[in-house]
C-alpha cells in the first residue's frame, strides 16, 4: 500500500484541508471512524459540491498508509488531471470528432484499468469514463501498465454510472454494452457513430441497471471452455473492432 501512493499521499488535518483549497484533484480522502469537532465540520463543508469520495475508515486503515501522525485524515492527489464528462463530449463534437469513449463500469484492478487504456489510446478512442466507487484508482501502477497512454487521452471520473449514462445518451451517443448474455456477435453492431462501450467488472461483468439502459448488446464470440475473456483482453478486440469499422 505505502509504495503504491508514496508520492501522493497529503497526511493531517491543515495539509489536507489546503489541498482541497487549491482546487487540485483528489484521487480519494480517508477520514478516522468517529472523528469530530471543529476540523470534521470544516471539512464536511468545504467537500460539499465536490466530486471527491470519502471513505470512513479504522485507524488501522491510516496506518497501513503512513507511519507518520496523520491526526484522522490522509487524502491520495490525483496523478492525472481529470476531465468534466459533459467537457469531454463537448469537446469531441466541437473539434469534428466521432465519439469512441470508453466506460468502465466497476473495474477494480489498476492492471486491468491500465492495459485497456493502453490499448484504448493506441487503437484511437478518445475518452475514458470511470467512476468515483467502486473503480480502481489511478496510480503508479496504472499508469506504468499504461506505458504513459493515460497522459494522451481524456479520462473523466463521474459519482454515479447511471447518471453518465443517461449524459451520454441526451449527447446523441449510443450506448454499447459488452455483455456475455448477449445474442448479437460484435461484428453486427455498427461502432462508425458515435458511441460509448461499456465493459463491466471482472467478475460480474455490467449490472441488470446498466444493461437496461444500453441501446444495443453485443458478445465476443468464442469456443474454448474457459468461461470468458480477461477484461483488458476484451477491451483490446473490442477496440481493434471499432478501429476496423472506422478504417477499412
Amino acid at each position: 500500500m505505502k509504495s503504491d501512493h508514496k508520492n501522493q499521499l497529503v497526511i493531517g488535518r491543515n495539509p489536507v484541508l489546503e489541498l482541497i483549497k487549491s482546487g487540485k484533484q483528489i484521487e480519494k480522502i480517508f477520514v478516522q471512524k468517529g472523528l469530530k469537532g471543529e476540523f470534521e465540520i470544516e471539512l464536511r463543508n468545504l467537500l460539499k459540491g465536490k466530486n471527491i469520495p470519502v471513505s470512513y475508515v479504522h485507524p488501522n486503515k491510516l496506518k497501513s498508509f503512513t507511519s507518520q501522525n496523520h491526526q484522522g485524515v490522509i487524502a491520495i492527489a490525483s496523478l492525472i488531471q481529470y476531465w468534466n464528462l459533459e467537457d469531454l463530449i463537448d469537446h469531441l463534437f466541437h473539434n469534428g470528432i466521432i465519439p469512441n469513449i470508453l466506460l468502465l463500469d466497476s473495474i477494480t484492478d489498476v492492471r486491468n484499468v491500465g492495459s485497456i487504456i493502453r490499448s484504448a489510446e493506441v487503437l484511437g478512442a478518445n475518452g475514458i469514463v470511470m467512476g468515483t466507487k467502486n473503480s480502481a484508482p489511478i496510480n503508479h501502477i496504472t499508469i506504468k501498465t499504461s506505458a504513459g497512454a493515460i497522459f494522451n487521452i481524456p479520462v473523466a471520473k463521474v459519482k454515479s454510472i447511471t447518471n453518465a449514462i443517461n449524459t451520454i445518451k441526451n449527447s446523441g451517443i449510443k450506448i454499447i454494452a459488452s455483455n456475455l448474455k448477449a445474442t448479437k456477435s460484435i461484428e453486427e453492431i455498427d461502432f462508425t457513430t458515435p458511441v460509448c462501450t461499456v465493459l463491466g467488472s471482472e467478475d460480474t461483468g455490467i449490472g441488470i441497471h446498466i444493461s437496461k439502459l444500453a441501446d444495443e448488446e453485443f458478445i465476443i464470440p468464442q469456443s474454448g471452455k474457459t468461461d470468458s475473456l480477461n477484461v483488458a483482453v476484451s477491451a483490446g478486440i473490442i477496440l481493434y473492432e471499432i478501429y476496423r469499422q472506422r478504417n477499412h
